[in-house]
């Protein structure tokens, strides 16, 4: 039999598809705008029949009614990285998360940790050799997909087809649900001065002919703002967004000084718009590769000049980063930015910054503090922290004292808390 009409003999409704799951299943699901949608919505009636199904997954976007109140006894979430679909869950204790680094959840998969017995994935219509791409994320996915005893793929028409290691043949799917809509997009926000102020700061820490790592967001958006009179940037990031796009179009963002993949984008996945996905459709520009492979200290390393750019919910006066979490409540997850800190930190000339406004809640808390909340998880520890960035200055904390970075992060706090920082750091024995 070749190959299309193996893929024929696969293809079938979501219904058909999802009878595939039973329970005490391990499922794993296609995250960030890769979110395969109408299979969620099918696995979510489907495992009203079932019992004690986990679902694992990072980021996933869109509804996730399998995480709704009175769903545990049929799924029970078991979050890598959470979002807000699933937050709740999480901080209820209907769900479970995993504290644990970007670079390291494939392993989990593939070395069966995390078992996974069904794959929902979200990828484009094959070549003519049978060959679909993971499109807009190939993250965790593919080590996923690589264990998975049966993998059922929503085959979309609009997924684009992006160059790297980013495809599976269509002889590793199970099932096939056939598919034509628009992927989920994350339109860009806009940009206030507090943004701006913090993107000229982390702009003129970034050298022509650097590599950089930055996400999605105001202050990432800010600071590609100010980098348009830089020459020959390089992208090595986990993912990307308009931003980067914008820049390469202009041919700042070339990668010819790259020290590692000189002359390509390297990514795991995108977050954006339609955009994004048109410019990364067949660009040979752009490559995907695995989440242990773009995340891996070791090989971000190897770029020279390496800019890591991460953010944070709250900082301590000795520097300690708090990035998932809000006291004891799970916010997020570990994501990639310790790969990215510790890989910066260890290239030749790299630059690692957290960067944070100074206050939260309309000004009436400052996210520099003595102490993290209770409970708040040390997503960065002090001794990897480099450069902290906010709308008022600069600190520069590796190698300095614990008196030397209070200083420091006092100066760049919004001036409504530096006073009493200073009389609480005092108070405390730090200055």
């Amino acid at each position: 039999m070749n190959w299309i009409d193996l893929y024929r003999s696969k293809i079938c409704t979501i219904e058909e598809a999802m009878e595939a799951i039973q329970s005490n299943d391990h499922v794993y699901v296609h995250p960030g705008c890769a979110t395969p949608t109408p299979l969620v919505a099918g696995f979510s009636e489907r495992v009203k029949a079932l019992h004690d199904v986990t679902l694992s997954h990072i980021l996933t976007l869109g509804d996730a009614p399998y995480a709704e109140p009175g769903m545990e006894a049929h799924c029970r979430v078991a979050s890598l990285f959470t979002g807000a679909n699933v937050r709740d869950a999480v901080n209820s204790g209907r769900a479970d998360w995993t504290p644990i680094f970007l670079s390291e959840i494939p392993g989990l998969y593939l070395t069966g940790q995390i078992p996974v017995d069904v794959a929902l994935i979200h990828v484009s219509p094959p070549d003519e050799h049978g060959f679909c791409s993971f499109g807009v994320g190939v993250d965790v996915t593919m080590a996923a997909t690589k264990v998975a005893k049966r993998v059922i793929a929503l085959v979309n028409h609009k997924m684009p087809r992006v160059h790297g290691d980013n495809f599976i043949h269509i002889s590793k799917l199970t099932h096939v649900v056939e598919a034509d809509f628009e992927l989920i997009e994350l339109p860009r926000i806009d940009l206030s001065e507090r943004h701006m102020q913090m993107g000229r700061y982390i702009a003129s820490l970034i050298e022509d002919g650097s590599t950089l790592q930055m996400g999605i967001g105001g202050i990432p958006d800010a600071t590609l703002y100010y980098l348009k009179d830089k020459r020959d940037l390089g992208i090595h990031t986990e993912m990307f967004s308009d931003g980067v796009v914008e820049l390469a179009e202009m041919g700042i963002i070339n990668g010819e000084r790259k020290t590692l993949h000189p002359g390509k984008i390297i990514a795991s996945f995108v977050l954006g718009t339609r955009h994004v996905y048109d410019f990364i459709e067949e660009n040979p520009f752009i490559e995907f590769h695995p989440s242990d492979y773009v995340n891996d200290p070791f090989i971000i390393a190897r770029n020279d000049k390496m800019v890591a750019i991460n953010s944070a919910i709250e900082i301590d006066l000795t520097g300690q980063i708090c990035s998932d979490s809000m006291g004891r409540k799970n916010y997020s997850g570990i994501g990639g930015q310790v790969d990215f800190i510790r890989g910066a930190a260890r290239s030749k000339g790299g630059k690692p910054i957290i960067a944070l406004p100074s206050t939260a809640k309309r000004d009436t808390q400052s996210r520099i503090v003595l102490d993290l909340k209770p409970g708040a998880a040390v997503t960065t520890s002090r001794g990897d922290v480099h450069y902290v960035v906010t709308e008022y200055g600069i600190a520069y904390l590796h190698g300095k004292s614990i008196r030397a970075r209070a200083k420091s992060l006092i100066d760049i706090a919004h001036p409504n808390f530096q006073e009493s920082l200073q009389e609480q750091a005092i108070a405390a024995g730090l200055l």
